[in-house]
């Protein structure tokens, strides 16, 4: 199963990843930022049907307003969370070739060891 991650994460083309990552943060923040605006929008909509006796549809209009507010504010959260798995893994990646180069170094080590240990 562990195989199955590492050769999956291996496939994926992190440099792309992380180069997108700010846009990404950056939308989900102006996603954000237009909801304001469409809010006052929907507020005099809803103040309007409210006005005129459809009070459940501007009740539905607030729920629906709710909604996507709850909705944006996630998708920001879920985009910072995204940045900092990102950070992350390649921190990883970082270390993991480091200890790769560690390793080799190890083991060249250890067969110079051997040959000098093994010469008459």
């Amino acid at each position: 199963m562990a195989l199955g991650w590492m050769t999956a994460l291996k496939l994926v083309p992190w440099s792309d990843v992380i180069e997108a990552t700010p846009q990404l943060v950056q939308a989900a923040r102006r996603l954000l930022g237009n909801r304001g605006k469409g809010n006052d929008t929907a507020r005099a909509d809803a103040d309007a049907l409210a006005g005129s006796g459809s009070h459940g549809l501007a009740q539905r209009l607030e729920r629906l307003e709710r909604q996507q507010q709850e909705s944006v504010e996630l998708l920001e959260s879920l985009a910072e969370h995204h940045a900092r798995l990102v950070q992350a893994i390649e921190a990883l990646r970082r270390r993991n070739q480091q200890l790769g180069i560690g390793l080799l170094a190890v083991a060249l080590l250890a067969v110079g060891l051997l040959v000098w240990a093994v010469r008459p």
